[in-house]
């Protein structure tokens, strides 16, 4: 091969080199949240939009990173699966950060932080624990912290019942059908709040349990190194931002920045 013909097939795999590099950076990051709706941190809209406080903080650390992203909508029991399989780059839908869930992915800075809580029947009081829950049938939804809290300490004193999507486990609560229910306390919160729910109350926080973990963080590969530092400063970020305090009021009327 002459000179002249070397180089310009070096130059040729030069530009298809640099040209797949730019397709890559080019690609968006990927964050999904759960297909159900869950009030107020995701809520898929009539035209096909999602809204709520976990959708204002994607927009706005994908601001921050100068990066473009899109929101995928996954199954709660098929999330994780999905990102190891690679068909997503970021979970970033109430997930909490546990040791357990440690073996398996990598997590971000905690970007909210919640107790876990109670709801039932105006008229219901669960004040002692373990006591107040014997023989209760509790209502949660599978795959969450409250869900292994309940398998570790009460499947032996009390009736759990398991739901594939936290709305099955309200509407359950509403008809009737389950005498409790174990979620997010945030989330509750603005649940009792709706129609539907005019007859429950929020019955107060269960105490802290080490299986409830260390806050909310956003869901990692492993290897994605590089792109669980940029999360990370841009958390760092919007949780020292009057945004956050601002979109923390709006949604819950207190502060939800966590502590760790």
């Amino acid at each position: 091969m002459g000179n002249r013909r070397l180089a310009n097939w070096l130059t040729g795999v030069t530009c298809v080199l640099l040209a797949g590099m730019s397709a890559a950076q080019a690609q968006p990051i990927r964050f999904a949240v759960a297909a159900e709706p869950y009030p107020p941190y995701t809520e898929k809209q009539a035209n096909g939009e999602w809204k709520g406080f976990e959708v204002d903080l994607i927009h706005k650390l994908c601001s921050e990173m100068k990066a473009e992203c899109e929101i995928k909508e996954v199954a709660w029991d098929g999330i994780i699966p999905s990102l190891l399989a690679k068909k997503i780059d970021v979970i970033f839908s109430s997930m909490s950060v546990t040791e357990e869930r440690e073996k398996q992915i990598a997590f971000s800075k905690a970007y909210y932080d919640s107790v876990i809580a109670i709801v039932g029947p105006k008229d219901a009081s669960v004040k002692k624990y373990p006591d107040d829950l014997k023989g209760k049938t509790i209502g949660v939804q599978n795959s969450t912290v409250s869900a292994s809290f309940l398998k570790t300490y009460y499947k032996k004193i009390a009736d759990v019942k398991y739901y594939d999507t936290q709305d099955s486990a309200n509407a359950d609560l509403i008809a009737g059908r389950i005498d409790l229910m174990m979620a997010d306390g945030t989330a509750m919160a603005a649940f009792v709040k709706t129609p539907d729910a005019k007859d429950l109350a929020y019955l107060g926080p269960v105490p802290y349990d080490p299986i409830f973990g260390k806050g909310v963080g956003a869901g990692l590969r492993k290897d994605d190194t590089e792109l669980k530092a940029k999360l990370d400063k841009a958390i760092t970020s919007l949780l020292a931002s009057k945004d956050y305090d601002d979109l923390s009021e709006h949604y819950f009327g207190t502060s939800v920045k966590p502590a760790f």
